[in-house]
């Protein structure tokens, strides 16, 4: 981690909310690195990181850490953090295409009940990683109208070991094998898919940890371990 927006999104996708990470101004710091980690290499967050305020922003910050200049320094401190939290959302932003603009209006929609209560709630079983696996899959299915094909990928995005079988000759229904047991957060990850994905008139049976007997699949044709269809 050599910037601060490769560290804001790191903390992001450790679970640290914004407010959890504080910038302050480093004692010693190289003058050729923006972060001051004490060990170079790490990958650990930590909640209280030491900058080099002037790598990138010296214009910014010239005035602001003078040697002689040790009035106020709470509200300097404050300032700092302030000022780099929002540098860092324009380098964010600012290596942005239009599909991740799109995506995260997306997850704004989520999160403002644009979609339902229950689509909102079926979203706090997703990682915000899987969450963005959602967001995008969806704005290609607005844009390609491919419905089925969204709803298998992301099944298979988000269940790598799932099998999904399509039944359209005699009735609509899908078959879907997930290849992991059964738990709430599961759950709700199958039903946020549904919801958003799968084709209106469409049936859905999940086999969980058994798959259904298909005829010259032999590991599909175990005793004992054969789920009725």
């Amino acid at each position: 981690m050599n910037y601060i927006w490769d560290l804001l999104i790191r903390a992001e996708e450790q679970g640290f909310a914004r407010n959890d990470i504080h910038f302050i101004c480093a004692t010693s710091y190289s003058p050729y690195m923006e972060l001051s980690p004490q060990v170079l290499n790490t990958t650990t967050i930590e909640q209280t990181i030491e900058i080099n305020p002037y790598y990138r922003y010296s214009e910014v910050f010239k005035h602001l850490f003078q040697p002689d200049n040790v009035t106020d320094m709470e509200i300097q401190e404050y300032l700092l953090d302030i000022v780099i939290h929002f540098l860092g959302d324009i380098d964010r932003m600012q290596g942005m295409n239009r599909k991740e603009y799109f995506m995260r209006f997306l997850l704004q929609e989520f999160a403002a009940h644009t979609f339902g209560q229950a689509v909102h709630s079926y979203c706090q079983a997703l990682t915000k990683a899987e969450q963005e696996i959602v967001a995008l899959n969806m704005i290609r299915m607005y844009q390609t109208g491919d419905v089925i094909y969204n709803f298998k990928n992301t099944l298979k995005k988000l269940f790598p070991h799932c099998a999904v079988y399509i039944n359209s000759e005699n009735k609509d229904e899908v078959l879907l094998y997930i290849g992991q047991r059964q738990t709430a957060q599961r759950e709700m990850k199958i039903q946020l898919i549904r919801t958003l994905f799968m084709p209106i008139g469409f049936t859905l049976d999940i086999y969980w940890t058994q798959h259904f007997g298909i005829v010259d699949v032999e590991d599909t044709m175990k005793i004992d371990y054969i789920a009725l269809y």
